[in-house]
């Protein structure tokens, strides 16, 4: 298996999870939050989206699916277009609602799509390349691949939960 397989595998895994995290729930259900101040669905997913809309962009100097596409639009979020979750207050997390999970999904799989043509084209020799000097060490193209799916995973997984709670 080449680095470029691993990377595709790893984002499908993210895009499988996603799917089953928000399949055929409503808008009400994916804005629950379980607690006062935790994140609900609809947050996890739009943001997991947005850090791996954000950060793949960057690294492969392309513009983002998010205002390239109109998904901005489409969300009609209250925020600044380059906003990502990172940060967010829970007002702000309260705010971010979707009629149902289409929308969650379409904007999921647009940025899938354009993930994995970017990362199924990588050499070995592509994933030294440093992306980013504002860190100590440098980050490099692996690294920040790496972490976008760490990041993402856990906010599946946590969007999962959350699924598995609108139960009671």
């Amino acid at each position: 298996m080449t680095s470029a397989e691993l990377l595709t595998d790893a984002f499908d895994r993210i895009r499988d999870v996603v799917h089953g995290a928000v399949g055929g729930l409503s808008g009400p259900q994916l804005a629950r939050r379980p607690a006062e101040g935790a994140n609900s669905i609809a947050w996890l997913v739009w943001h997991l989206t947005r850090i791996q809309d954000d950060h793949v962009a960057g690294a492969a100097g392309t513009d983002q699916v998010w205002t390239r596409d109109g998904w901005a639009d489409r969300f009609a979020l209250p925020f600044d277009a380059s906003d990502t979750g990172y940060g967010h207050t829970p007002d702000d997390v309260a705010a971010v609602r979707v009629d149902s999970a289409d929308l969650l999904t379409g904007y999921h799989d647009a940025v899938h799509a354009s993930t994995v043509r970017y990362v199924s084209a990588l050499t070995d020799a592509d994933l030294s390349r440093i992306v980013d000097r504002a860190w100590d060490p440098p980050v490099t193209l692996a690294v920040r691949l790496v972490s976008v799916v760490s990041d993402d995973l856990q906010h599946a997984g946590q969007a999962a939960y959350v699924r598995g709670l609108l139960r009671d």
